[in-house]
């Protein structure tokens, strides 16, 4: 007999049994894990089920942390922090779509924007917002909620002319159109509590030229005006300095013929202490005779 030949190791059953226990696990762990989804901070969730007698939207939001969506189910998240938010021309982290606001004034002259918003959701209402709507926030967002926003922006500034915009109305406007936007969305639970303009307007080529010429020609009028009013008062001046002068006249005229004194009095002021040479029957401007 060779007694060099080698017995194949093997495990015990019972240690073969235990591992494969562990690997199913494992495998029903992962699958598990695969199966969940996070809520953000700062986020609520909505849960939706497409399957079974409970299909629809759960009514109860979820909070932030990790959820486990079984066959059929899944999760829609949506803002309760205030964000911002921007409708602009250039590429954003959205993506490089020409998202700018189009809208014109009470002649239909075309202009656009970039405006941003700060927004959240009430999250007691999310469930109801993707109900109605069955949209995710991005979707509502990019849809309908910059629809009113453009929407909103374009009758107000269909009320006024280009040149009001121009010349600072545009900051009333947005407001009154934060107020049109909030009319609808905020009974719906979505709470925008900022919506301003990035940067400027861009109006027109054309609408600029004409609006600066008017303001210089208007700069130009006020000038000419302010020059006519300097000009008026200095005459006015005059005038009334030559009506004094005339005045102070009249008054030692008067003086002088109701009290000749007066004449004598003004004389002995200017003298100079020497009696006046005087021939024939000149009689001195001054009585010195003391009499």
């Amino acid at each position: 007999m060779n007694n060099n030949l080698k017995v194949p190791f093997r495990f015990p059953a019972r240690i073969g049994g235990i591992s494969a226990i562990v690997g199913v696990l494992l495998i029903a762990g992962v699958s598990l894990m695969s199966c969940g989804q996070t809520i953000q901070p700062g986020n609520v969730g909505v849960k939706i089920r497409t399957l079974g007698p409970n299909a629809g939207v759960d009514p109860a939001p979820l909070p932030s942390g990790w959820h486990l969506n079984l066959v059929g189910e899944r999760i829609a998240e949506f803002p309760v922090i205030q964000r911002t938010y921007t409708y602009t021309r250039e590429q954003d982290e959205r993506g490089p779509e020409n998202e700018e606001i189009n809208f014109s004034d009470n002649n239909a002259l075309p202009m656009t924007a970039d405006v941003q918003l700060v927004m959240r959701i009430d999250r007691t209402k999310a469930p109801a917002l993707y109900t109605r709507y069955r949209l995710t926030f991005d979707q509502l967002f990019e849809g309908p909620i910059r629809n009113d926003v453009r929407s909103a922006i374009a009758a107000e500034t269909e009320l006024v002319s280009v040149e009001y915009l121009y010349r600072g109305g545009r900051q009333q406007v947005i407001q009154k159109a934060l107020a049109r936007v909030n009319r609808k969305w905020e009974p719906q639970g979505v709470n925008i509590s900022q919506l301003d303009w990035i940067g400027t307007i861009r109006y027109p080529q054309v609408i600029l030229d004409s609006i600066q010429a008017k303001t210089k020609a208007d700069a130009d009028a006020a000038a000419a005006q302010a020059q006519i009013a300097v000009a008026k008062a200095q005459a006015d001046a005059k005038i009334e300095e030559a009506r004094g002068q005339a005045e102070a006249n009249r008054l030692l005229a008067q003086s002088i013929a109701s009290s000749p004194q007066v004449v004598q009095l003004r004389a002995i002021e200017k003298w100079d202490g020497k009696l006046p040479t005087t021939t024939g029957g000149a009689v001195p401007f001054i009585d010195v005779s003391g009499r």
